[in-house]
Order: C-alpha cells, then structure tokens, then sequence
C-alpha cells in the first residue's frame, strides 16, 4: 500500500495535462478579447460609411 501512494503521489502526466488546458484558455482569452475589440471597431466604422452614404 505504501508503494502505490508513493507511485500517486510522483506521477506527474496529470499535471502536465492541466498546464496544457491552463495554457489553451489563456490563448483562447486572449482570442476572444481580440476578436471582440476589432468587431466594434470594424461596426463604428462601417456605421460610419453607411451614414456618410445616405
């Protein structure tokens, strides 16, 4: 019983796996941010071609 605690307790493939997920939703984050702030910029423009049109 003792041997296999201390095999749980080394094994670090799980922690490699979380760091990886850790690492995907900060550069999916950073996507979205991304992604948010050009589609207000690219809407206030095109309402303004669209005003300037009219």
């Amino acid at each position: 019983m003792k041997r296999i605690c201390e095999n749980f307790w080394s094994d670090q493939s799980g922690a490699t796996a979380i760091e990886y997920g850790l690492i995907a939703a900060g550069i999916a984050l950073v996507i979205i941010a991304a992604v948010n702030g050009i589609g207000s910029t690219l809407s206030t423009r095109f309402g303004d071609l669209s005003s300037s049109l009219k």
